[in-house]
């Protein structure tokens, strides 16, 4: 398999996968575009053995091979998604030892880790989406990395909260909950479910909790934007399209908190791409 052609793999995920960060990725120029999307491919490789529903002992030993691949990339010479990072990393300073935070936080997940304190959550937020940011960061490039990576950081917490709020159903039905404990008692809920997969906590109760994450949430969202100047101008419309359909996505769920406990919520293509468009056009560098 030629080089070109792994990238082409990923690029693939990241049509069929990654419905949101889709559209500010299309907004890069093809190089980084490429890098990108090999980034994309191999986190969300490492996503799907987190959240998926083999046996404990297994996923572990799959995400410890996953921790080896990075160390060795070309040991696996066929394996498309690996030929496409290491030529990836070659060109770009990407920080691939990021990707063990990454692995960290999924080993958390199929350990069935819960979180007491908000605090706890940050740190996993950080370690599964933080760490995504700074990687990226690696292919956009920045003057100013000191600066620019907690910024990153930031807002890929902010993205990790979000996707928090809009599984909340979801993530309880497999039997997880990421939202802190100490909140939860803060505002008087179990997020018990009854048999017809519906939460049995008073609607109020949960619109106030759901409210006051999004809050928290919009507050990473405001420090994580003041990494687009440290960018380049299509680096920067490629974050500001990613950070503002997730955005949006946080303002509908606090909007309408029981219809997103209800169902996945989800922007429609149509908006997602307006977001894009007003990126780009937004960004003046």
């Amino acid at each position: 398999m030629t080089v070109s052609d792994a990238y082409r793999v990923c690029e693939r995920v990241v049509r069929s996968r990654a419905r949101n960060f889709s559209y500010g990725i299309r907004l890069l120029p093809p190089p980084k575009r490429r890098a990108l999307s090999a980034v994309y491919a191999f986190a969300r490789r490492v996503d799907d053995i987190g959240d998926g529903h083999g046996p404990a002992a297994e996923r572990l030993i799959d995400l410890g091979r996953m921790r080896a691949a990075l160390q060795a990339p070309h040991e696996e010479p066929g394996d498309p998604v690996l030929i496409a990072l290491a030529d990836a990393a070659g060109r770009y300073p990407i920080p691939l030892a990021a990707f063990n935070e990454l692995i960290e936080g999924c080993t958390a997940d199929v350990r069935g880790a819960d979180y007491e304190r908000y605090d706890q959550l940050l740190t996993y937020c950080r370690c599964v989406a933080g760490s995504i940011g700074r990687l990226s960061l690696g292919v956009f490039g920045s003057e100013d990395p000191k600066t620019a990576e907690p910024l990153a950081d930031s807002l890929g917490v902010a993205l990790q909260l979000t996707n928090i709020l809009r599984d909340v159903r979801e993530d309880r039905t497999s039997g997880r909950v990421y939202l802190p404990a100490e909140d939860l008692d803060r505002f008087g809920c179990t997020l018990r479910i009854d048999g017809d997969g519906r939460f049995t906590d008073p609607p109020d109760r949960l619109g106030r909790l759901i409210r006051f994450q999004a809050e928290r949430a919009d507050a990473w969202y405001a420090d994580g934007i003041r990494l687009l100047p440290h960018l380049d101008r299509r680096s920067a419309a490629c974050t500001a399209a990613m950070a503002g359909i997730y955005r949006r996505l946080l303002h509908r769920i606090a909007a309408r908190p029981a219809e997103a406990l209800a169902a996945r919520s989800s922007l429609p293509g149509w908006e997602k791409a307006l977001v894009a468009a007003g990126a780009l056009a937004g960004v003046s560098r």
